[in-house]
């Protein structure tokens, strides 16, 4: 008998599945706060250069006097838009000739906005501008680490302590990144803050979807991203009240330390428990959420083995024919893709014009109209069609910010900025719809593992994101905003569009076996099955498997 089975008897997503589940979607609101905080924390403030063995030098003008020690120091130069603006990144090294310059080690930054920043903290300006993006990198290269290593420990020692363990060091690198003594511990907490969010982020997910049954799946592993889409609303309102780094940083980090009081309600996957031969201690729980559900299991539905074993298989078995190499490919260039994307457009808040608080709320906004549209629309328009639609919008819309830039003016910034946000809406219902749809398209005996590389290719977009986010800083000029999401927007255009040679997954028997991954798809095997119930599954499972050996 199959776990799912047990559920059948159980109830797919009963009392207790809900409970548990509501729990572990706790977490993601947490990992929100610490994945998007630097849109803020690492915002870049007006600043010039400080007038040197001026101790009391501030951005704004003290007066007359200030303003001549400061035009007799800091070179005037032209910003992006011609306007006349104080240096950022040089002063005259000769006061008397008033004409040579050097670049400068100190700064002072406008504090309207902010009244205190990491960036400034550390000075990630001028010259050191690109540590930035690379503060940003090290963070997704830390969830690149966690998602492997920390997915790996959840099949040896479980979820639940794997999930607990991520807590910890969620928690504890999180408080330590606001004491960070200097930019290097402040990026290496950030790595290790990384490893967590990801291990903490998956393991929860793992725990609430492997007690829920497969009719419910789809929309409870949608349903996650709506707390996560919670936590990046409350990060913005305590960030608009909240001006200084580390008080926020602390403030959203202090509080999720109460998670680890979950260890008493949140109990180890049963699933996997069986997987491991514990029966005893998976019928156990079992059992409690049968008492919990109201339901009654028959007494012998523990007798025999309960995980029945699947023929084995490895992942590199998707490269060993063209058409199974195409869809793999197409598979991970969208994961990476949609990450990138994703992420980059995240980050980009901090650089569109406008206010920065509204910018965010409003990108959030979006975020959620994707996924309650991914709920209403997934089982009736399909994944491949919801999934290029999504990628095309998303991405045409990030194409066309090149327009207001090449033939706007100052007073169009503000298309730019909705294009963005459309931009946004199509990368989040992507960022949905590709895990259901990859998961349906790897076949049984390979999904985890498909799964697993897949989103090795995510993290790689989050890598790179960051870096593409940033190109502005680089290349000034008109382009400065628009640059990034022209990057954005043709590769997504790109991903949607090659997602078209992938088969449509919707009320169709998924793959069970790679020779099954290599009939999927054609047109002699498209036979449309609304499979409501488990008994349903059964009995096509068995003319399915009639019909195969009659085919092969």
């Amino acid at each position: 008998m199959k776990f799912d089975d047990i559920l059948y008897h159980l109830g797919e997503f009963g009392a207790y599945q809900k409970r548990i589940y509501v729990l572990t979607c706790i977490p993601a609101i947490s990992v929100a706060f610490q994945t998007l905080l630097p849109v803020f924390y690492l915002a870049i403030p007006d600043n010039r250069c400080a007038v040197p063995g001026l101790a009391n030098d501030t951005y704004n003008s003290q007066g007359r006097s200030h303003d001549v020690i400061v035009n007799r120091t800091i070179p005037w130069e032209r910003d992006d838009d011609g306007a006349s603006i104080l240096s950022a990144c040089n002063v005259y090294s000769n006061l008397t000739a008033g004409n040579n310059t050097r670049e400068c080690t100190s700064w002072v930054y406008d504090k309207t906005t902010f009244t205190s920043t990491a960036l400034a903290q550390y000075n990630i300006v001028c010259a050191n501008k690109g540590w930035r993006a690379t503060s940003n990198s090290i963070t997704f290269a830390g969830s690149l680490v966690g998602a492997l290593f920390l997915g790996l420990l959840s099949d040896v020692i479980g979820r639940k302590k794997t999930f607990f363990l991520s807590i910890f060091f969620h928690c504890a690198s999180s408080i330590s990144i606001a004491f960070a003594p200097n930019m290097v511990g402040f990026i290496a907490l950030r790595f290790i803050n990384g490893v967590a969010n990801a291990g903490l982020f998956m393991s929860a997910f793992v725990i609430g979807m492997e007690l829920v049954g497969p009719s419910k799946r789809v929309i409870a592993g949608i349903v996650i991203e709506l707390f996560w889409c919670l936590g990046l609303f409350i990060l913005g309102a305590v960030a608009y009240g909240i001006r200084n780094w580390q008080h926020l940083q602390l403030i959203l980090s202090v509080p999720p330390v109460l998670m680890l009081f979950m260890w008493w309600f949140i109990p180890e996957s049963p699933r996997w428990l069986l997987s491991r031969g514990r029966d005893a201690e998976a019928e156990q729980i079992i059992r409690k959420a049968a008492e919990v559900n109201g339901v009654d299991l028959p007494p012998k539905l523990f007798d025999n083995s309960t995980v029945q074993k699947q023929p084995s298989a490895r992942v590199w078995e998707m490269f060993t024919t063209p058409v199974l190499l195409i869809r793999t490919l197409v598979i991970f260039f969208n994961w990476f893709v949609v990450s990138m994307v994703y992420y980059g457009l995240g980050l980009n808040v901090q650089n569109l014009s406008g206010d920065i608080y509204l910018n965010f709320t409003i990108a959030n906004i979006m975020e959620t109209v994707a996924y309650v549209l991914c709920i209403l629309l997934l089982d009736r328009t399909g994944r491949k069609n919801l999934h290029c639609g999504s990628m095309l919008l998303g991405g045409i819309a990030c194409l066309l910010t090149m327009f207001p830039v090449m033939y706007g003016n100052k007073s169009h910034t503000w298309i730019t900025t909705a294009l963005s946000m459309i931009g946004k809406l199509g990368a989040s219902g992507a960022f949905a719809i590709i895990y259901v749809f990859s998961a349906e398209l790897f076949p049984t005996v390979v999904r985890n593992s498909g799964m697993g590389a897949s989103s090795v290719f995510a993290r790689v977009g989050g890598i790179i994101s960051p870096y593409v986010a940033d190109l502005g800083l680089f290349v000034g000029g008109d382009l400065k905003v628009a640059l990034p999401l022209i990057v954005f927007g043709a590769v997504s255009v790109g991903a949607g569009l090659i997602s078209l040679l992938l088969p449509e997954t919707l009320n169709r028997k998924l793959p069970e076996s790679i020779e099954d991954a290599k009939a999927f798809g054609k047109t002699n095997s498209r036979t449309e099955y609304h499979l409501d119930t488990l008994e349903d599954a059964d009995n096509y499972k068995e003319t399915f498997k009639s019909k195969e050996s009659d085919k092969y």
